[in-house]
């Protein structure tokens, strides 16, 4: 199976901003971004122009990163989004926020989506109470999400529940952090996710 190999941090550097891929480390001083606001590489002080397509590929390429997602199943998300009703910028990160490995972090089940996906990968995670271990999994509103009985005393999963629980639930999200589980209640509006994206790059980007 491909994986993206790159360090995390080198990652976030290369995009100027923390897209939390180091769980709670980036929510502490020794974060990279913090320490180092530059780019990785020897000329990464340098301020290079930007060409148009270089904007658009850079916001593609932030946005595959944010959701740990490689090229081709990032198109095939991306062309799934262009074929539905609605705005295909909407409609992709709306996927993308449905996916299993991501609502599992983003109720506590995981410090980062990496955490999260290999949680569900070694059938951690239950969907309406049967084991799903696909990370892309879609769900759909009403889903209920919980952790597996055996993998309730796993202490990472604890830490990160307990974590998440300090920083706060999204509002699409209803979460029981002493049982571990949650309710997928709608797929979250554009206005519920964060701004620092620009979808609307990667359509252009992809539309040509």
């Amino acid at each position: 199976m491909a994986r993206n190999l790159d360090a995390k941090c080198r990652q976030c550097r290369r995009e100027g901003e923390k897209l939390f891929l180091k769980g709670e480390k980036c929510f502490t001083d020794k974060c990279a971004v913090e320490r180092r606001a530059y780019a990785p590489g020897q000329h990464g002080q340098k301020q290079a122009r930007q060409s148009v397509y270089g904007g658009q590929l850079r916001a593609k390429q932030k946005v595959r990163r944010i959701y740990g997602i490689l090229e081709r199943q990032f198109r095939r998300t991306y062309h799934a989004a262009d074929q539905a009703r609605g705005i295909t910028g909407d409609n992709l990160l709306q996927a993308l926020e449905s996916r299993l490995d991501n609502v599992a972090y983003r109720m506590g089940f995981g410090a980062s989506r990496a955490e999260a996906r290999q949680v569900v990968r070694h059938n951690g995670i239950l969907v309406n109470g049967r084991r799903v271990n696909i990370p892309s999994y879609q769900l759909r509103p009403g889903d209920a999400v919980e952790v597996a009985e055996k993998s309730k005393a796993q202490l990472r999963i604890k830490g990160a529940t307990e974590a998440a629980e300090g920083r706060g639930f999204p509002e699409w999200l209803e979460v029981d952090v002493k049982a571990m589980k949650g309710i997928f209640k709608a797929r979250p509006q554009r206005s519920e996710l964060p701004t620092t994206i620009n979808e609307s790059l990667v359509v252009e980007l992809y539309s040509k």
